[in-house]
């Protein structure tokens, strides 16, 4: 398999493109739907080899002729086999009632199944191109699968799954492992979809590359470092501490002065040659007593903050963590309006009143403005596009970053992170204990000290989230955020 294309990304629609192009090309169809079939057949023989009964769930579509080649496939091979179809079988088109002619074994209603010790069941019913809820007669079957505690080798995407959101259409199956064909889906990778999945291999069918890369946008990827490395600062020794960037991290007031500090730790780590904390009056001693290699620069009020800004060294600001909501939050992002800012947490809250406020600030000119929302945060900016069932979380994601001309971090197990440009990535290597508190304040400091380095605000939140994930698993479980601190490297 070209490893390129099995770390592509090509949503449903553009897979349909890749079958019409190979077709126009001149590859038999047909040849491809064995290929996937025989393909299935062995990873079940490969994972599965003491089951008793390999049950072939097959749909009124292609992927229910893949599920009829695995079957013969398997009958083949001296596997016992029964097959379950959905609709009609002889009402299928093309390639599919090609694929159920070659099945000599008998076959019934996918009502009729009833669980047994032994079963391992091969899902070929939808696949990834499902836009519409699963008929109620497949939601029952789910049901008693589950139940039944069955493996799920499923054919392309668990069914139930929206191969382009990966969000559930009314019920799925919890598959034990997936083959898709050619590259991966969004939904492998989006929550639920993902999780779904279970262990997912790419097979290759014996599409050209070309036919493949031809079609993908490459919009919508996973975030992996070729996405954003080329823009990270060299290591070359002609450097000094402010070609490496001043980050400036702003404190809250006394008492709740320690998601900035580790904000601005995580920033020194990831590479910023200078990190201040920005700290009201009150706040000085209590940061200062916790503080060595960052500085402190007293700010209490807009006026000293915007006399602060004649110096134009002060790259880039991390402005929220521990801050506290309300007017002094607003009028600090309107001081900072043409600089580099990352808004988190309660600077975010601040402009849930007033959205449109915050995004007319940075309207104009080049991306400033990197906004890291959790699901919360993100319905209180953005609450129209949060509320739309009809968009899956790349496309919120792409929603809110086009409105705010700001590059969106929308965080969760399956962080998304979107550019105005209509770019989307999407993270995969965030380990689960990262769900931690402090954490969010971590990877601020870590976006701040990369746009302070040069990089452009998307490229900066997509390498600042991967390297939170990498940071996250050198810590390991039962992390805390200090933790997580002292495990953060540039890449």
């Amino acid at each position: 398999m070209d490893t390129q294309l099995a770390d592509l990304l090509l949503t449903p629609a553009e897979m349909t493109t890749v079958d019409a192009a190979a077709a126009a090309s001149g590859i038999d169809s047909f040849g491809l739907m064995l290929q996937a079939g025989a393909g299935v057949a062995a990873a079940f023989l490969r994972h599965y080899p003491s089951a008793r009964r390999a049950v072939v769930l097959c749909g009124p579509g292609n992927n229910g002729g893949d599920g009829y080649v695995a079957a013969r496939c398997l009958q083949d091979s001296g596997v016992a086999v029964a097959v379950f179809h959905l609709g009609d079988p002889d009402r299928l088109k093309s390639d599919a009632a090609r694929a159920f002619s070659g099945w000599s074994g008998e076959g019934a209603p996918i009502e009729a199944y009833q669980p047994a010790g032994g079963d391992v069941v091969i899902d070929a019913l939808f696949g990834a191109g499902l836009t519409r809820a699963v008929p109620e007669v497949v939601s029952a079957v789910i049901v008693r699968i589950e139940k039944a505690r069955l493996p799920v080798l499923a054919v392309d995407l668990p069914s139930g799954i929206d191969g382009r959101t990966g969000m559930v259409l009314g019920a799925a199956f919890t598959a034990e492992r997936t083959i898709t064909f050619m590259t991966r889906k969004p939904g492998h990778l989006l929550m639920p979809g993902r999780e779904l999945s279970g262990v997912l291999e790419v097979l290759d069918i014996g599409i050209p590359a070309r036919i493949v890369r031809r079609q993908a946008s490459g919009k919508l990827a996973e975030n992996r470092p070729e996405q954003w490395q080329r823009w990270l600062p060299s290591s070359g020794q002609e450097t000094h501490k402010y070609k490496r960037g001043h980050l400036v991290v702003f404190s809250g007031e006394k008492g709740k002065t320690g998601a900035a500090r580790m904000s601005a730790m995580s920033g020194l780590k990831a590479g910023a040659g200078l990190v201040t904390i920005a700290s009201p009056a009150d706040a000085l001693e209590e940061n200062a007593t916790h503080l060595t290699a960052v500085m402190l620069h007293g700010i209490d009020r807009d006026a000293e903050l915007l006399d602060w800004l004649k110096d134009e060294r002060l790259r880039s600001f991390v402005l929220g963590p521990g801050f506290g909501a309300g007017e002094k939050a607003r009028g600090f992002v309107v001081a900072l309006a043409a600089r580099h800012l990352v808004l988190d947490a309660d600077g975010i809250t601040s402009f849930r009143e007033d959205p449109a406020a915050l995004f007319a600030l940075f309207a104009e000119g080049e991306t400033r403005l990197v906004l890291t929302p959790h699901e919360g945060e993100f319905s209180r900016l953005f609450p129209d596009i949060a509320a739309d069932d009809n968009l899956g979380k790349a496309d919120k994601a792409l929603a809110a970053a086009a409105r705010a001309n700001a590059a969106i971090v929308y965080k969760g197990p399956d962080t998304v992170i979107a550019s105005p440009d209509g770019r989307a990535l999407i993270n995969t290597n965030a380990p689960i204990w990262l769900a931690t508190a402090g954490s969010g304040d971590v990877l601020a400091g870590i976006i701040g000290a990369l746009m302070a380095q040069g990089l452009p605000a998307f490229e900066a939140a997509a390498a600042g989230v991967y390297m939170h994930g990498e940071a996250g698993n050198r810590a390991g479980k039962g992390l805390t955020a200090e933790d997580l601190v002292s495990h953060v490297l540039l890449l």
